[in-house]
């Protein structure tokens, strides 16, 4: 019998993986968590009937939310992750051997033991000693901080459901004063290409921009995203992502990636006409 997960991505358009077997169903109080094994993505992890973590092509995204900002803020010592249940983005900034910190808030301890379980590679990085959890909201937890991080990491989903807060004024106004004077944030952006999806990059983007004096889209292609083109926003109080790029700091660091290189990095910001389109009118809107 053929086993297929069904994802759609917008009313006309959805992505079908076979898979091999559910290996966990169970609803937090934040989302329903599935996890599936699959011939093709390996174990992927699902919210509410949408992957937010597969074997296959989680490195893309851990590297390039982590390595663009690291390669360009030259005094990271101090990190907030915002979601990052599954560990991805612990394990990559944990090749920092500079960072003496990693707050990681994630609402779902569900999530977090989900993961632990099924996917230990990642997740053990949470057992890190440099690294904390916190398992509460985190907007209520940035209202609290003040110039305390160097780098925020928004590793939250989805600015419809539970994480809605994550996505408002408000959160990149309390990330502008949780960072150090010279402090940057780093956050999903989501997928452009379907309509559907263009008001929330839209949306996104002038909040990004509005909040910070410096502000920055770049791409990625994620095969399980929508349209497999994913977009990261990068907000910085002092550091320009391309003109501040220190190439040889980071090729001395040896860090071994499959996806990121200072090549790619100064690549990643050159966007497709019609993205460059839609945030320059967000731009221009008053």
């Amino acid at each position: 019998m053929n086993f297929w997960f069904n994802e759609l991505h917008t009313q006309n358009v959805s992505m079908n993986i076979r898979v091999e077997k559910q290996l966990y169903s169970e609803t937090s109080d934040f989302q329903r968590i599935d996890v599936f094994e699959s011939p093709q993505f390996g174990k992927f992890i699902t919210s509410d009937g949408h992957i937010i973590y597969s074997e296959a092509d989680e490195f893309v995204y851990d590297e390039m939310i982590v390595h663009v900002p690291m390669a360009v803020h030259p005094n990271v010592r101090k990190v907030l992750v915002i979601g990052g249940g599954d560990g991805g983005v612990a394990d990559e900034l944990l090749h920092y051997e500079e960072i003496e910190g990693i707050d990681v808030v994630e609402p779902d301890e569900l999530f977090i033991d989900v993961c632990r379980k099924f996917f230990p590679e990642t997740a053990k990085a949470l057992d890190d000693p440099r690294v904390n959890i916190y398992c509460q909201d985190g907007l209520r937890f940035l209202r609290s901080r003040h110039n305390e991080y160097d780098l925020i990491i928004n590793d939250s989903t989805d600015p419809l459901g539970h994480t809605a807060g994550l996505f408002t004024k408000e959160f990149y106004g309390s990330c502008f004063k949780a960072l150090k004077e010279d402090g940057m944030m780093v956050y999903q952006h989501g997928s452009p290409f379907y309509d559907e999806d263009e008001d929330t990059c839209r949306a996104m983007h002038k909040k990004a921009y509005r909040s910070f004096p410096i502000s920055r889209v770049y791409q990625a292609h994620i095969a399980t995203c929508p349209a497999g083109y994913w977009l990261f926003g990068l907000g910085s109080k002092k550091y320009h992502p391309l003109n501040d790029l220190d190439v040889e700091r980071w090729k001395a660091r040896k860090i071994h990636t499959w996806y990121y290189t200072t090549n790619l990095h100064k690549g990643a910001f050159m966007l497709p006409k019609y993205v460059e389109d839609l945030l320059e009118e967000e731009e221009d809107r008053k």
